[in-house]
C-alpha cells in the first residue's frame, strides 16, 4: 500500500514509518521543514512539503495515497480548529479508503478501575478538545468513508515522549523526579514501537472503529517515578508534588499526568491481532 502520512518526523511518527515500511507499504509523509524532510527521506520515506494548515496539499497526497494516519499535531491556540479542518482534508482526499486519526486514552479521565473503549468520557482540559474532532472523524463512516481512531496511552520507549520531557529531564536538573500526589494514580503505558505496529494494523481495520494503544501495563506513578529516577541519574529521590505545584512547573498537562487511569487494549487484540511485546515497562523507563 502506499500510505500518506502526517507528524512524521515526530516521536511517534517515525517509529510509524519504520513500521509502515517494515511491512512492506510505500510511505509518502508531510514534511513542514527541510530537516523534517531531509529525516523522513533517512527513514525512507517520500516527503511532500506543507503544514497541518495546507489542506489542499492533505486532500490532494490523501487522494494519491491508498491509506492515511494522521498523526500530526499543532499546538497553538487553534489546536482544535487545525486538526478538525486537517481531518477533514485527509478525508475528503482519501474518500472510501482507510483514514487511521490518532486520539488519546486522556478522554477517558478517572477510569475507576480498568475499563475498555466504551467508557464514559471525562476529559481533562488539556485535551477535551479531542471529543468533537473523533466524533466527528467517526462520523464519516455513515457517508461512505473509513474512519478508524486510535487512541494512545501515554507513550514511551526509546528515550522520548512526554516522560522523558516531564519527569526525566527535570529530575536531571534539580536531582530528583517529580511525582504528583502520593503516587496511587496508574498510567496506561504503551511502547512507541508497540503502538506503530497498532497504526499499521489499523489501516485494515473496520469503518468506524476506535481502539486503545494501551500495552496491558497499567502501573502506579510511584513505581513509575523510582524508575525513571534511575533514568534522571538521581536514584530513587523524588520529589512529591502537590497537583497545584505540579500544575504551575508543568502547566495543565499535569491535569492530566494526575489521572488514575486503567486500560485494557483487548479490542486490539481481538480484532486487528495486535500483539505488544515492549511488556517490562519499569526495566527500560529506569534504563532511560
Amino acid at each position: 500500500m502506499r500510505i500518506f502520512i502526517t507528524g512524521g518526523s515526530g516521536y511517534i511518527g517515525r517509529s510509524t514509518v519504520q513500521a509502515l515500511i517494515r511491512h512492506g507499504n510505500e510511505v509518502v509523509a508531510l514534511a513542514r521543514s527541510e530537516r523534517s524532510a531531509r529525516g523522513l527521506s533517512d527513514l525512507g520515506a517520500t516527503p511532500v512539503a506543507g503544514a497541518l494548515t495546507d489542506t489542499d496539499v492533505l486532500r490532494e497526497a490523501a487522494r494519491q495515497a491508498d491509506g492515511v494516519i494522521h498523526l500530526g499535531v499543532d499546538y497553538t491556540a487553534s489546536t482544535a480548529e487545525t486538526d478538525r479542518a486537517a481531518a477533514q482534508a485527509l478525508q475528503d482526499g482519501a474518500g472510501s479508503r482507510p483514514y487511521v486519526h490518532t486520539g488519546g486514552v486522556w478522554v477517558y479521565g478517572d477510569t475507576d478501575g480498568v475499563v475498555d473503549e466504551d467508557a464514559p468520557l471525562n476529559p481533562p482540559r488539556i485535551t477535551a478538545w479531542r471529543v468533537e474532532n473523533e466524533k466527528r472523524v467517526l462520523s464519516r463512516a455513515a457517508d461512505g468513508g473509513h474512519p478508524v481512531v486510535v487512541m494512545p496511552g501515554l507513550v514511551y520507549g526509546r528515550s522520548g515522549g512526554l516522560v522523558q520531557s516531564f519527569f526525566v529531564e527535570p529530575g536531571r536538573t534539580a536531582g530528583a523526579v517529580p511525582c504528583i500526589g502520593d503516587g496511587s494514580p496508574h498510567w496506561a503505558l504503551v511502547h512507541v514501537d508497540d503502538l506503530a505496529e497498532l497504526f499499521v494494523l489499523a489501516l485494515k481495520a473496520p469503518a468506524g472503529s476506535a481502539y486503545a494503544g494501551v500495552g496491558g501495563q497499567n502501573l502506579p506513578m510511584a513505581d513509575i517515578t523510582r524508575a525513571l529516577s534511575h533514568a534522571a541519574g538521581c536514584p530513587d529521590r523524588i520529589d512529591p508534588l502537590s497537583l497545584e505545584e505540579a500544575v504551575r512547573r508543568m502547566g495543565p498537562i499535569a491535569e492530566a499526568f494526575a489521572l488514575d487511569q486503567q486500560l485494557t487494549g483487548a479490542r486490539a487484540r481481538r480484532e486487528l491481532g495486535w500483539t505488544p511485546t515492549r511488556l517490562d515497562a519499569l526495566a527500560e523507563l529506569a534504563q532511560g
